[in-house]
């Protein structure tokens, strides 16, 4: 609490770590925070989001090993190394459960990671209703960045330049063996399936 902006009734404080929706303990310590608690989670391609993670990585540590090596315990069997954060994270449907057994799944909207940058009016709409406010924010105020590849926020008039994502997001992903894609998109189908069913929600990411 003592980290967290003074807030007046009728407004709304919002915080980000992307790291809640892994951790175990989290679920249980917020809901005992503030069970109301309305959470929001942005969701993409599980295989994508792991190239992410590994870029991230790799930036500052450039000497670790390929992400082919990283992404098998066997490479020759094709065994996934599903204890590799970067994979483990991708597992949707096991975080959620661990969430659903605290909140229930009408206080959690999920945001799609691709549309996001498709459509970033679209999915802020959604944002803006689940959280019962009016829909200010809409396609006035976004633009294409093609140099970052990503939708950047145009600020009011009166301000400064629009808002783009900073330095680490929208870097270029190393190059990686189709064959490691294809099997990471195989063992990720299953638990995309599941993920669906729990949300009630197709995020085509076949």
């Amino acid at each position: 609490r003592n980290v967290m902006p003074k807030t007046l009734d009728g407004q709304i404080t919002m915080e980000k770590t992307p790291s809640y929706f892994v951790t175990n303990e989290a679920p249980r310590r917020i809901h005992s925070m503030a069970k109301d608690t309305k959470l929001i989670v942005v969701v993409r391609n599980p295989v994508t989001r792991a190239i992410s993670d590994y870029t991230q990585t790799l930036s500052k540590k450039p000497e670790i090993p390929t992400f082919e090596v990283l992404a098998f315990k066997n490479r020759t069997l094709g065994l996934i190394d599903a204890s590799w954060s970067a994979i483990r994270i991708g597992i949707y449907a096991l975080h959620l459960e661990n969430w659903l057994q605290y909140f229930p799944l009408s206080q959690i909207l999920f945001v799609s990671g691709e549309r996001l940058i498709t459509d970033p009016a679209g999915e802020m709409a959604k944002v803006q209703d689940f959280l019962g406010l009016r829909r200010i924010v809409t396609e006035k105020h976004f633009y294409f960045n093609k140099t970052k590849g990503f939708p950047c926020l145009k600020k009011p008039e009166d301000s400064s330049a629009p808002r783009c994502l900073g330095k680490s997001k929208g870097r270029t992903h190393p190059k990686i063996d189709p064959d490691v894609i294809h099997r990471l998109r195989k063992f990720y189908k299953p638990f995309n399936v599941m993920f669906y069913q729990m949300t009630g929600q197709d995020f085509q990411w076949e």
